[in-house]
């Protein structure tokens, strides 16, 4: 049986080109800051901050190829949408709409191919046709580094919701791998603290 999971290294090196293209480059704080919110959304069952219901379908569908579901989770069941939801609500306006122009291109390249105007409508195998066709764009870009950046979040924050990124790539989340670090760990642990 070959191993489905990656090691940290290979998907570190991977991840490497993640912003490439993107619109819109997040700092560790701005990560967080959307997750918790994400999380906070998520568990009220708010509704979405900026995105409207399509936006909220096409672009949940196109993180759905970008991280799919199959023998694992994927992008649908860790909540990635409420993550991209909060990044554009963090005034982002001019990069949201860019974001609505390349969904409005991506319907009509959905409607010439394929007669069908929603993205999320199509099948698995046409919406991946389309994808790979705007693979090199800033909308593309943008997506799919907001994308992977919800997934692999900390999920005490709202993104990586049930820790489904972490099995993904076979992280193991342990108190071993929380501060303090150092020799010290074991009478930091021995104490209960």
């Amino acid at each position: 049986m070959v191993d489905q999971q990656f090691s940290r290294r290979a998907f570190l090196r991977s991840a490497t080109g993640t912003a490439r293209n993107s619109i819109i480059l997040l700092s560790l704080p701005a990560i967080l800051v959307s997750c918790e919110r994400s999380q906070q959304a998520q568990m009220n069952k708010e509704e979405f901050s900026v995105l409207s219901e399509e936006e909220a379908q096409e672009f949940r569908a196109i993180a759905a190829r970008i991280i799919p579901t199959d023998e694992t989770p994927g992008a649908t069941e860790a909540g990635v949408i409420y993550f991209i939801d909060n990044v554009l609500a963090d005034d982002r306006e001019a990069e949201h709409e860019i974001l609505r122009q390349g969904m409005r291109e991506l319907q009509v390249a959905g409607a010439r191919s394929f007669n069908t105007s929603y993205f999320h409508e199509l099948e698995p195998e046409q919406q991946d046709q389309l994808l790979r066709e705007i693979e090199e764009s800033p909308f593309f870009g943008t997506i799919r580094f907001l994308t992977i950046a919800g997934m692999f979040s900390l999920p005490e924050y709202g993104g990586n919701r049930d820790k489904i990124g972490y099995q993904l790539i076979g992280f193991e989340d342990r108190h071993a791998w929380q501060p303090p670090y150092g020799s010290y760990d074991a009478d930091y642990a021995e104490r209960g603290e």
